[in-house]
């Protein structure tokens, strides 16, 4: 695995940072959760139905697209092991993954030995932060999601609430 210096990793707003603090709400959220399947038909709480839009607004979301607390779960160990494995395939059946996508998509555009303009640059350092901010956006997201599961995991065990 690659060496990262502890001067980036350490920094509270690093990239690396917001990825192990994802990383570790996910694993604390699979510890934790010894028997995913109580999570079955388990409706998320009012507050998970709420979406954030991209003016800070907060919007019900569509309530077709209701999941319940076991398919969040695989949700969210889905995405922690894309992050930590890679470009696998997800299925035998060959279904390629988002980031399988953006590889051959980056794989398929001409390679001629031309050279950037200074616009060009400046497109790509604009796109580079503005998806920089919104990944860091999801993963604080996802991250507070994966708490949320957990400890609502606790408090529906310990109440007994998930027993039929």
């Amino acid at each position: 695995m690659m060496q990262i210096s502890s001067e980036f990793s350490s920094h509270k707003h690093s990239l690396l940072n917001v990825m192990n603090r994802f990383i570790a709400a996910a694993n604390n959220m699979d510890e934790t959760i010894m028997v995913p399947s109580l999570l079955r038909d388990v409706p998320l709480e009012d507050l998970d139905s709420l979406v954030v839009d991209n003016n800070n607004s907060i919007e019900p979301s569509d309530p077709g697209k209701q999941r319940d607390m076991y398919e969040h779960y695989l949700l969210l160990k889905s995405i922690k092991n894309d992050m930590e494995w890679g470009l696998l395939k997800r299925e035998a059946g060959g279904r390629a993954s988002f980031l399988e996508m953006a590889v051959r998509q980056e794989e398929e555009q001409p390679k001629g030995g031309e050279v950037m303009s200074c616009d060009e640059t400046l497109d790509l350092e604009s796109q580079f932060h503005y998806h920089l901010r919104g990944l860091f956006g999801v993963l604080s997201k996802l991250t507070l999601q994966a708490d949320h599961l957990t400890n609502r995991y606790k408090r529906e065990i310990g109440g007994g609430n998930f027993m039929r």
